[in-house]
């Protein structure tokens, strides 16, 4: 707020009568638009300075989370893996050096899931038109699709990709050709055309999808084996975070790559698992995320002596048991996951096995 704007707000809270000044009466005309009076009870205040406190708490908490993220970071080294359409972003901070960002996973990753994307889409331009011949909106987006599948067939052949893995996703743009072709001659997209087309593409698109997680794996074992034999001693104080979103979250690739070096026992304690709301977030708020975890955790120990509570919600426990004397006041069956300790070791993602398919393997 600027100087000369603090006196205008001043002088106009002056002329409203806010500070015991001159009563509404008096004020000039030019006034009148925006005076009124005001009143206010006094539980009305009461509970405005009360609610007040949680605001000023917010405020009080981002000034002190720069600081402990610069403490965290002068201590600790922290490794963040972010999720990326071109596999992913590992990005290590050390002590009084500057951060250091892996090498990008071998471009073929990317190749290899466009032309599988490429797949997909076809379910999403189509899918609003199937078995309705009177609406031709699809024509359009199709056929600007279809220039862009044939430019990437004629250069398959000059990608950096081995043979075979070629051969398979030449297979898939053709397919994707030849149906889109039925579908403008046809002038139409029959469900039956659209299911046979996804039947046949399905094992190639398998097969993406398995050189494409290699691919991504093998390259980040390469760069975590690197980091923890430079790291030394010092792995053992190292934090570690990935994000996810909900259908990201079950076998987040990163994660359990992490997972691997970092070992059971820091997960959830040094190894964390954080939602986002998008595919892919900044580093700088991914900092602020785990910043704010370790600094509500000595904030636990404080209070409540256990370092670990304020990773979950804390009103948590007395809210199930409320739920269960509400589920049993209204003659329901509480259904509630059991209780686990404040510092679970657990996956931070489904553990609970069940019947049915759980890998594209299991769908043959």
């Amino acid at each position: 707020m600027t100087h000369r704007f603090r006196l205008v707000v001043a002088a106009l809270a002056l002329l409203l009568g806010s500070g015991g000044a001159a009563p509404a009466q008096s004020l000039p005309d030019y006034m009148a638009p925006i005076s009124g009076k005001t009143t206010s009870t006094p539980a009305d205040v009461a509970t405005k300075d009360v609610l007040a406190l949680n605001t000023g708490m917010f405020e009080l908490y981002g000034d002190a989370a720069r600081i402990f993220q610069k403490n965290i970071l002068d201590k600790h080294p922290v490794i963040l893996g972010l999720f990326s359409g071109a596999g992913g972003r590992l990005i290590l901070y050390r002590p009084g050096k500057p951060p250091t960002e892996a090498p990008q996973v071998p471009v073929v990753y990317q190749l290899l899931k466009s032309v599988g994307h490429s797949t997909m889409a076809m379910a999403e331009v189509v899918g609003p038109y199937v078995d309705n011949p009177d609406d031709k909106a699809w024509r359009g987006s199709m056929q600007a699709y279809r220039s862009r599948m044939q430019s990437a067939l004629d250069g398959l052949d000059a990608t950096p990709m081995q043979a075979d893995w070629r051969d398979n996703n030449r297979a898939i743009l053709k397919n994707n050709i030849a149906f889109m072709d039925e579908c403008l001659t046809a002038g139409a997209i029959p469900f039956a055309t659209l299911e046979a087309f996804g039947k046949k593409q399905a094992p190639l698109l398998a097969r993406n999808v398995a050189w494409a997680a290699q691919t991504q794996v093998a390259h980040w074992m390469t760069v975590m084996a690197d980091w923890k034999t430079q790291l030394g001693a010092d792995w053992d104080k190292t934090y570690g975070a990935s994000n996810t979103i909900y259908v990201a979250r079950q076998n987040n690739v990163i994660f359990s790559v992490l997972a691997q070096f970092f070992g059971p026992d820091a997960i959830n304690s040094r190894l964390m698992l954080i939602e986002t709301i998008s595919f892919t977030t900044t580093p700088s708020d991914m900092l602020e995320s785990l910043t704010r975890i370790i600094a509500d955790r000595s904030v636990g120990a404080l209070f409540f002596g256990s370092y670990h509570l304020m990773d979950y919600e804390l009103m948590g426990g007395d809210a199930r048991e409320a739920i269960i004397a509400e589920t049993k006041k209204r003659g329901m069956t509480t259904f509630l996951p059991p209780l686990v300790p404040f510092g679970s070791k657990q996956w931070p993602t489904l553990i609970t096995p069940g019947p049915g398919p759980a890998t594209i393997a299991d769908l043959k």
